[in-house]
């Protein structure tokens, strides 16, 4: 079965031989994927890996609004391809990935005469708005330290985050500077160690209990 028939089960044979026609194109980690102002020219369907969208403020300063990978979409290229609106945000190749690009004359006709498709898409938009509703209310309602714990709980592999301090801040819509104190005071708690990019959790548990007072 091919990505198509994958991720579109019940589009017809024709529109689905039509996608899987379209090229895949390999993408390193790091390379940027949209910059704000520009127009989507297409639907991105994410094929393995992962993107991140940030936006960045005035003064520099970045928040994740969330990371598209297999099977979900990205809210900017959605409301870009149906309102003409320019993308606000940036997106990078969080990771390698793979990802089949559908022209956006070809979206509009298959959510113009596809049920299924206009149901896959208008789901997966409905599901990124709501992580999206969530970060917002997590920025605005939660402590950081709350946000950070919570943040270091979600990226842990094998007990240790792979991030620098500004993805962190990135993250949960924080500075460089706040995080590094919030770790300096974690570690002096014995919760965490920390090392050039890289923070070992020694008290998960701690953790996890700030993060649960988030509200």
């Amino acid at each position: 079965m091919g990505w198509a028939a994958s991720s579109f089960p019940g589009l017809n044979a024709g529109d689905l031989a039509r996608l899987e026609a379209l090229p895949v194109a390999d993408i390193p980690q790091g390379t940027a994927i949209f910059h704000p102002g520009e127009t989507p020219q297409g639907f991105a369907v994410v094929l393995s890996g992962r993107i991140d969208v940030h936006l960045t403020g005035p003064t520099g300063r970045e928040i994740l609004l969330y990371a598209v990978e297999p099977g979900q979409s990205c809210v900017q290229t959605t409301l870009g391809l149906m309102g003409d609106e320019p993308y606000s945000g940036e997106a990078v190749a969080a990771t390698a990935c793979r990802i089949a690009m559908i022209p956006a004359p070809m979206f509009r006709r298959l959510m113009d005469e596809d049920a299924g498709f206009r149901h896959y898409v208008f789901r997966a938009f409905a599901q990124r708005m709501a992580d999206m509703t969530h970060v917002l209310e997590r920025v605005a309602f939660a402590r950081v330290e709350a946000r950070l714990a919570q943040a270091l709980l979600d990226l842990a592999v094998d007990g240790a985050v792979t991030a620098t301090q500004a993805d962190l801040a990135a993250r949960i819509g924080s500075a460089r500077e706040v995080i590094s104190r919030r770790l300096d005071g974690f570690a002096r708690k014995g919760w965490v160690t920390t090392d050039r990019g890289r923070v070992q959790l020694t008290d998960s548990a701690a953790l996890r209990r700030l993060a649960q007072t988030a509200m």
